[in-house]
């Protein structure tokens, strides 16, 4: 069981890397939003498997689905004590596209992912444009599509995020991506 104040510190150090890296360096510019408004529902999984971190996963597909959008309009789901390795947490979201499937939610929700060890396909483990989605823990982030249409609409160059984004840490490097999200 994760008493509180682990909790705490685990939604704090995720806020961080939201407000810094995802906020801050503009990689997500749909997130600021959601961010001001308190809309993201933050949830740690208490999961020490595969197994468990599917099932906190089905629940807060239904519970997201189930929510006011002016409420809660994403969520953040921390897997924090599974899923450590990443071709495991890889194995994960094949799972969880075909449980988002299975709970008649396509179109209407969508799963996103973020890992410390994220790696994109062909990239070297160490590349810095793998930093766009890494994350403190392993992260589940379940979006309305309504959202993402709305974002999009909203935003008129957002199929040129991915290589802006990519730009921006290469610019960075891995001393300025180390240094930005050192401070507070």
């Amino acid at each position: 069981m994760i008493d509180r104040s682990t909790r705490e510190a685990i939604i704090a150090r995720t806020q961080h890397w939201l407000t810094r890296a995802v906020i801050g360096l503009n990689l997500c510019p749909f997130a600021k939003g959601v961010h001001v408004k308190d809309q993201i529902r933050y949830v740690v999984s208490e999961a020490r498997t595969l197994e468990d971190a599917l099932m906190d996963l089905s629940k807060e597909l239904r519970t997201l689905a189930d929510a006011d959008p002016e409420r809660v309009d994403t969520t953040l789901l921390i897997v924090p004590h599974a899923l450590a390795d990443f071709t495991d947490y890889n194995d994960a979201l094949y799972f969880a596209d075909r449980m988002v499937k299975q709970m008649q939610l396509a179109g209407e929700l969508q799963v996103a992912s973020f890992h410390p060890a994220y790696q994109f396909e062909g990239t070297e483990p160490d590349a810095i444009e793998n930093y766009t989605n890494r994350a403190p823990y392993p992260i589940f982030h379940l979006l309305r599509e309504a959202s993402i249409e709305r974002a999009v609409d909203a935003f008129p160059d957002a199929a040129d995020i991915y290589e802006r984004n990519m730009e921006t840490l290469r610019r960075l490097g891995h001393a300025g991506w180390k240094a930005w999200m050192e401070k507070h």
